[in-house]
């Protein structure tokens, strides 16, 4: 792979994004990236930048009650991330002194990080070098290098070598190729519409050159429907709870989910998860 053509491209192409700004703080990556999982640039950015006007440092976070931080995150979905967050906040104050790590060792430490979160924390908020992969990387990798439509399960003892034998040696260069290949598979090499004529491996790709072979082995298996889902009904559940500062009673929570049977596993989960809790006869965001 050209590293340089994806470098160039990157400088000429990159979407203007806040955590891409000179001197965007580490904590503010850090936070951007558990927003960004699963949920779209669009809709990250407006509330990561309350979420940090608010709690511009990780101890400004963990002295924060669950609930607020709930309800700071909105309609963000999958909450728990929120909750996972609140106690990184809290582990880089205690551990660290209010500082974000550097070190991968010591990122992947702390609650709610991931291989991906850990290096791509290390990579773009400390310029240190490693392999940044996530999913979009992955189908870059797949078709410009391997040739195939598409890439197989994740595997970090594969994927993170197959990116690291082509990171550039200066530190600048590798950040700069990590982002490059991340927004190259975000925007031109997308998994449905791919911009083969905006691409800048166009000329080199291995998917190209044989023809854009299909993808081999039974069809991904399709999402299941967000209408009508648990999923949904915790999402309404959690927004009459984000709305109210008394508990939310049972009666009210019927016109939510009428099935008392349903409700019920809905609030159950929610408790489980760390998420709502039994309150005077109702239900609350948790009080920490």
């Amino acid at each position: 792979m050209d590293s340089m053509a994806v470098i160039d491209w990157f400088a000429a192409n990159a979407r203007d994004l806040p955590w891409r700004r000179p001197g965007f703080s580490a904590w503010g990556t850090l936070v951007s990236e558990f927003m960004l999982q699963q949920t779209p640039v669009s809709r990250v950015v407006p509330i990561l930048e309350a979420w940090l006007e608010r709690w511009p440092t990780p101890a400004d976070l963990a002295t924060a009650p669950p609930a607020e931080v709930l309800r700071a995150w909105g309609r963000l979905g999958y909450p728990r991330r929120a909750l996972a967050l609140h106690a990184c906040a809290t582990a880089i104050a205690e551990r660290h002194g209010n500082r974000v790590p550097e070190d991968v060792d010591a990122l992947l430490a702390l609650p709610g990080i991931g291989d991906y979160t850990a290096r791509a924390v290390a990579v773009f908020a400390h310029g240190s070098r490693h392999p940044v992969v996530d999913t979009n990387v992955r189908r870059v990798l797949a078709r410009a290098v391997a040739g195939v439509a598409q890439p197989g399960a994740p595997n970090a003892r594969r994927d993170l070598p197959a990116m690291a034998a082509l990171l550039p040696e200066d530190l600048a260069a590798q950040r700069a190729f990590n982002a490059g290949v991340m927004e190259l598979g975000a925007v031109v090499c997308t998994a449905r519409a791919p911009r083969c004529g905006r691409c800048p491996l166009a000329a080199t790709c291995a998917w190209r050159a044989a023809g854009y072979p299909p993808a081999e082995g039974p069809p991904a298996r399709r999402q299941a429907r967000f209408e009508g889902s648990d999923r949904q009904r915790r999402g309404l559940v959690l927004a009459e709870l984000r709305a109210s500062d008394l508990p939310v009673t049972d009666r009210e929570l019927a016109t939510v989910i009428a099935d008392p049977i349903v409700r019920e596993r809905v609030l159950t989960g929610l408790a489980a998860d760390g998420l709502a809790e039994r309150a005077d006869g109702g239900w609350r965001l948790p009080a920490g």
